[in-house]
Parts: structure tokens; C-alpha cells; sequence
């Protein structure tokens, strides 16, 4: 049995499939890690979303509560008479 053998051609062409393969299985990951960084953030975005909503939910339910009136108003800048702000 004879044993042929590949061609200059042959060669260079799987040469170039391996090169191409290699380079976009790079590519391909460094969008995969760019989109998990970016998945991150809006989990974190999600998470403070949240939180706010919890934060005004509460506001909410506890209306009549002075201390929540209290932070509420001064939230929007209100001040007691004579009372000096000090930043």
C-alpha cells in the first residue's frame, strides 16, 4: 500500500482553517468576557433599583409615622425654623 502525500496547496489551506479557528475562538472570548462585565453591572444597577424600591416602599407604608415625614421633608430641603445647615 502506498502512502500519498498532501500537497503544498493542502497544507497551506488547513493552515489557514487552524489560523482562523484559533483567532476566533480569541475573538469570540474576549466578547464573551466583555459581555459578562456587562451582565455584572446591570445585576449591580438591578440590585440598587431594588433597594430603592424597598426604600420607598417603606416610605410609603409608614407615611404616617413622623420620623418618615421627618427624612422625607428633609430629602426635599425643608429645614425647621431657625435652623442652620451646615454642609
Amino acid at each position: 500500500m502506498r502512502v500519498r502525500r498532501t500537497g503544498i496547496l493542502t497544507k497551506i489551506v488547513i493552515t489557514v482553517l487552524v489560523v482562523y479557528g484559533v483567532v476566533s475562538i480569541v475573538w469570540l472570548n474576549g466578547r464573551e468576557v466583555k459581555a459578562r462585565e456587562a451582565l455584572a453591572e446591570q445585576e449591580r444597577y438591578r440590585a440598587e433599583l431594588a433597594a430603592r424600591v424597598d426604600e420607598l416602599q417603606y416610605e410609603i407604608n409608614n407615611s404616617d409615622d413622623p420620623e418618615v415625614k421627618e427624612k422625607i421633608a428633609r430629602g426635599d430641603g425643608y429645614v425647621y425654623p431657625n435652623e442652620q445647615i451646615i454642609n
